[in-house]
């Protein structure tokens, strides 16, 4: 299980990055981007992930993953449960979700690091 500081861990080494809080949210994003949230409960993590993908994921492992709530499925977003998930799981779902977010660019920059 994964807590939201295993997740702020993560997150806030990578470029750009900056944390907020939003309607009791936890808030990863990159030039008001947000692509990864955490529930005011801790229970769920939403992140970036392609809409025409995700509907696999979710149906390959709904005890894990979930769709967004309808006000969010208009974006490339998916929930998963930080129970269901280790660090390693958790740091490439973020990782991923935040190479959707930032310049090619710097994303081949941390790469290379």
């Amino acid at each position: 299980m994964v807590t939201a500081d295993d997740v702020r861990r993560v997150a806030l080494t990578l470029p750009r990055t900056e944390e907020a809080l939003v309607r009791d949210y936890v808030k990863f994003r990159v030039r008001g981007i947000v692509y990864v949230a955490i529930s005011p409960d801790e229970t769920l993590m939403g992140f970036g992930f392609p809409k025409e993908e995700r509907a696999a994921l979710v149906a390959s492992e709904p005890e894990k993953f979930l769709m967004p709530v309808p006000s969010d499925e208009r974006y490339h977003w998916v929930r998963v449960r930080m129970a269901a998930i280790d660090e390693a799981e958790m740091r490439e779902l973020v990782v991923d979700a935040w190479r959707m977010v930032v310049p090619k660019r710097v994303a081949a920059a941390y790469d290379a690091t």
